[in-house]
């Protein structure tokens, strides 16, 4: 179980202190002036992070890890094939404790370092554990996600063995902390908006992952597909890319263009790689 509840008055005040706020330019959609949300680029370690460093986030096992030693299938649960977002009431703050998903994938990848992650739910967000690890599992380990390029091997294991990156899936106010201690503003409108990556951990805001973006919801992409997007351009994120622009007018938007906010003249595509390449855009620089 992982632990991200509210701290004291007084130590959040500190962490907020030293969580450097994300000043960005603006971005013009759907008629109004909005922040443009930048994830941190911060070069990840090599390692995972001693718990000492970060005892909020560091991994503990589930209570169910040690019966499921096995491994597991990667058979995503899906949406309703053309849903573009999902019924009924959002919960918009959680627990703050994660579960972490048991057991482990197969390796993905045909060649390159291999780095294993975890995948955690914040209790109270209504979400099925198991169904979120085989959705990141199996984007992640698609040959048009980042494993395509033959320099990388993934696999997700337990909470009881290390890993170098934790996919989570936090309520939005818990998702805003999170990424705020981690130097990531992605507030929009007053509330947590967005999506980012802090350094080893790529977090999944619940109201993205239930009811998309604008971008992909007026373009009439599925929900699914957003989903595919979100883990795939945060974990990016970790792995040391940056965010793009759009290589072509009218063309599929690379991975790390901002597509929550805007398409920059592209449309919604949710992978790195098209094709048999690599599918990229001009630099974005923050601020």
């Amino acid at each position: 179980m992982i632990d991200f509840r509210t701290p004291p008055v007084r130590n959040r005040r500190r962490r907020m202190w030293l969580a450097a706020p994300m000043v960005a330019g603006l971005l013009f959609a759907g008629g109004m002036w909005l922040p443009t949300v930048w994830s941190s680029t911060v070069t990840p370690p090599a390692s995972p992070l001693p718990s000492a460093a970060a005892p909020i986030f560091a991994p503990a096992p589930p209570p169910s890890a040690a019966a499921s030693p096995s491994p597991t299938s990667a058979a995503p649960v899906p949406v309703a094939q053309n849903a573009l977002a999902l019924p009924g009431k959002v919960p918009t703050h959680g627990s703050g404790r994660f579960d972490v998903a048991p057991g482990r994938s197969r390796i993905f990848g045909t060649a390159g370092a291999v780095r294993r992650y975890h995948v955690a739910v914040e209790r109270g967000s209504n979400e099925d554990l198991t169904a979120f690890a085989a959705q990141v599992e199996a984007t992640l380990g698609d040959g048009r996600s980042w494993v395509g390029d033959g320099n990388l091997r993934l696999q997700r294991v337990p909470g009881t063995e290390p890993a170098s990156f934790t996919v989570y899936l936090a309520t939005r106010d818990t998702a805003g902390r999170m990424c705020r201690v981690g130097g990531v503003n992605i507030t929009v409108g007053g509330r947590p908006y967005t999506s980012c990556r802090a350094t080893g951990r790529a977090i999944i805001n619940l109201d993205r992952w239930r009811l998309s973006a604008p971008t992909y919801v007026s373009a009439r992409i599925p929900l699914a597909v957003y989903r595919q997007y979100v883990v795939n351009h945060e974990v990016g994120h970790e792995l040391g890319r940056h965010h793009e622009g759009c290589p072509r007018l009218g063309g599929p938007a690379p991975v790390m263009v901002q597509q929550t906010l805007t398409l920059r003249g592209c449309v919604p595509y949710a992978w790195p790689r098209r094709g048999d390449r690599p599918l990229q855009g001009p630099a974005v620089r923050a601020g």
